[in-house]
């Protein structure tokens, strides 16, 4: 009976010992937000960022846009990509580093898309997230994946057509 008792203790600390070397699972559901630190820029439309807490970087799409493809697998590079990438840079970076930001997911959309990459608005405390921002700029088109459009599709709808009415040409795909 005591040899039982001992067995149930050991698995028990083995069991705990192995959760806290899992990394911890982000669970961005029903809105809730996270600070982040950018990593890296990987195109218009997606970044890495480490997320409070954790040592290794993060995947992140941005909700509710869509850019010109730079990195699809036997494709060439899109027109405009190149530009979409470096204006994300400029949103996401500072003198080469990356910002603080706050992750936000969005309650109508997935956690993750088919990539295994977190979804999300991506921002810096007291400006447009980078979403609404590269749709402002022209780099950026605004997107709804499945019929589903984000919760913040009027504010994407309303820069869209406020990139379209004040910029001369339109920049994005289709129009170089």
């Amino acid at each position: 009976m005591k040899r039982a008792g001992t067995v149930v203790a050991l698995a028990a600390l083995a069991s705990i010992s192995l959760a806290s070397c899992a990394p911890p699972q982000v669970d961005l559901a029903k809105g809730e937000a996270q600070r982040a630190r950018v990593r890296s820029v990987t195109d218009g439309d997606t970044l890495r960022v480490r997320l409070a807490g954790e040592k290794d970087s993060t995947p992140v799409r941005l909700l509710g846009i869509d850019t010109p493809e730079s990195r699809r697998p036997n494709t060439p590079v899109e027109c405009g990509a190149k530009e979409a990438s470096a204006a994300l840079k400029r949103l996401a970076l500072s003198k080469g580093r990356g910002r603080r930001v706050t992750l936000r997911s969005d309650p109508s959309q997935d956690d993750e898309d088919r990539y295994g990459r977190k979804l999300g608005y991506v921002g810096v405390r007291g400006r447009p997230d980078f979403s609404r921002a590269q749709v402002r700029a022209g780099w950026a088109k605004r997107y709804v994946y499945a019929g589903r459009p984000v919760s913040r599709d009027r504010q994407l709808r309303r820069a869209q057509r406020a990139a379209r009415r004040e910029l001369e040409c339109p920049r994005f795909r289709g129009h170089c």
